[in-house]
């Protein structure tokens, strides 16, 4: 499944980074404690978070993450769009909460490997 066809299923809102939108995503990875992304998330998973610093994104890019999903409605800092932009990695919004997009995204992924 693409980070677009997530986005269009899920009705996310594509704050930035369309560039990647066609990226394939491999599975998903939540947390809002940067060191457990940078430790556990895998090349190709979506980023499931509340966290909107331009931090987001350097950890984004030093995992080859498919997108980052922020959660509750909260959008990226201006910095953080701009690297968003120029890493060309997708961040998307919801106002849903971290526990049912987790389950959501989880369940389309599944249902895309059957």
């Amino acid at each position: 499944m693409t980070v677009r066809e997530l986005a269009t299923q899920l009705k996310l809102e594509v704050c930035c980074g369309a560039a990647g939108l066609d990226k394939e995503i491999k599975g998903g990875y939540t947390s809002d404690l940067l060191s457990d992304v940078m430790g556990n998330a895998r090349e190709g998973n979506i980023w499931i978070t509340l966290q909107t610093h331009k931090n987001i994104m350097a950890i984004a890019s030093l995992k080859e993450l498919a997108a980052i999903v922020l959660v509750k409605g909260y959008r990226p800092e201006e910095d953080t769009v701009s690297e968003s932009e120029a890493e060309g990695i997708p961040i998307l919004s919801t106002s849903r909460q971290t526990f049912e997009m987790t389950g959501e995204i989880y369940e389309l992924l599944q249902k895309k490997e059957q």
